[in-house]
């Protein structure tokens, strides 16, 4: 990437600043099926393809967004309730970057053993770019009616990201927000000047993690365009002077990025820092599950405009008709009301459902004291009073994350 950086001229800058799929279960559409070949090959799997597997089969869940957290319940009571599609789950871990390179070796070797990717949307706009996902359009009729129309009216913005080459099945608002140390920091930054201004004044005590690697980190730099009023928010090359500028400057005084957003939580809890970039389910969650104080507190900007985010399905090119049947199914499953309640976890994703009409009141007993004893009522009042805008598309979503590589990352 070629792009050259505006110099920074920061008096100029600041002074600007329920699904209706349980009829798949019941009564799926019968077809006849024919085996896919790899993904090398450029060939598409049927058009239509039977109810069941042929035999029950294994399927291989990576997570690289940390989604089981909310649809490993789901995933698990699908398993006991259709012993006739899985006969086993096994489960992996991995980070978004990784992901790339892991299906490519898979499919060049012509062995996909990766069943199913559950992807936030940096994995999904690395994968799309390199062509590694199949797309799922045709089977919509036969394992999703009424996808689109389901979905929450953001969720379903948020869901046009896949390109047709994955399934969304969790949503939030995301931020960005800010957590910060009531106890070092009395009046909690409110504008991109005030923090700049923090930063300068507390140098290595403010914190965001990789952007490619980070829900918090990739939020906080796609939320700059809206905040610094850039030209074009979903220009990350021509349209983020401002932007790129402010990282620029800010970039003077942060002293690492964590290659995830777990360690800056850690970090902040044993004081090494002071203020780090956050969003809802990341506030909610940190403290629930005690990896930070619950006296942690949690800001927003004055001029705010969420910048939302979800979590997607994907399935690599190459797998057999019966592993694509099986995770298809699995998918709508995870989009029924009774799986998506069970997406409040413990705040991880906060709301979390994709779907429409699910409610805490429907979540678990658990979820519901989590919400009550560590959730923020501010939030929901925020989602309704401030503009909501997607995450960018995969292309841009990619070319951002080159541009922070190369020009603020690379530096330290």
């Amino acid at each position: 990437m070629s792009t050259q950086l505006p110099a920074f001229n920061r008096r100029a800058l600041l002074g600007s600043a329920g699904l209706a799929v349980g009829a798949v279960a019941a009564s799926p559409l019968l077809a006849a099926c024919s085996a896919p070949t790899s993904a090398a090959s450029g060939a598409t799997p049927a058009a239509t393809l039977a109810s069941t597997p042929k035999s029950p089969v294994t399927l291989n869940i990576l997570d690289v967004a940390g989604n089981l957290a909310l649809t490993k319940p789901a995933i698990e009571a699908f398993k006991s309730a259709h012993p006739e599609i899985l006969s086993n789950v096994t489960y992996s871990t991995g980070t978004a970057p990784q992901l790339p390179a892991k299906l490519k070796a898979e499919q060049a070797g012509g062995n996909v053993q990766t069943s199913l990717v559950l992807t936030g949307t940096d994995g999904l706009a690395s994968g799309i770019t390199d062509g590694l996902y199949y797309n799922l359009k045709t089977y919509y009729d036969q394992f999703f009616p009424g996808l689109m129309s389901n979905y929450q009216t953001a969720a379903a913005n948020m869901a046009t990201l896949a390109q047709d080459q994955g399934i969304e099945i969790v949503w939030y608002p995301s931020g960005p927000l800010i957590e910060y140390n009531p106890a070092t920091v009395k009046t909690a930054p409110s504008t991109t000047d005030e923090l700049l201004s923090w930063a300068q004044a507390n140098p290595g005590k403010y914190q965001y993690a990789q952007p490619r690697n980070s829900g918090p980190g990739r939020t906080w730099l796609m939320g700059l365009p809206y905040l610094l009023g850039d030209s074009d928010p979903t220009d990350p090359t021509n349209g983020w002077s401002k932007t790129w500028a402010y990282l620029t400057e800010l970039n003077k005084y942060v002293s690492t990025y964590p290659s995830g957003t777990t360690a800056t939580m850690k970090n902040i809890a044993s004081g090494t820092v002071d203020i780090i970039a956050s969003t809802t389910g990341w506030y909610i969650n940190g403290r629930a599950i005690g990896t930070v104080p619950k006296s942690i507190a949690v800001a927003k900007f004055q001029t705010f405009t969420w910048v939302t985010d979800a979590q997607y399905g994907v399935i690599p090119k190459g797998v057999s008709d019966d592993t694509l049947v099986a995770c298809l199914r699995l998918l709508a499953y995870i989009l029924t009301p009774t799986a998506q309640a069970v997406t409040y976890d413990k705040g991880y994703f906060y709301p979390g459902p994709a779907v429409k009409d699910v409610t805490i009141a429907q979540a678990p007993a658990s979820s519901q004291q989590v919400i009550s004893e560590y959730g923020v009522p501010d939030f929901d009042n925020w989602m309704t009073e401030y503009p909501m805008k997607n995450s960018l598309p995969a292309t841009a979503q990619v070319t951002a994350f080159d541009l922070w590589d190369k020009y603020i990352g690379s530096s330290k």
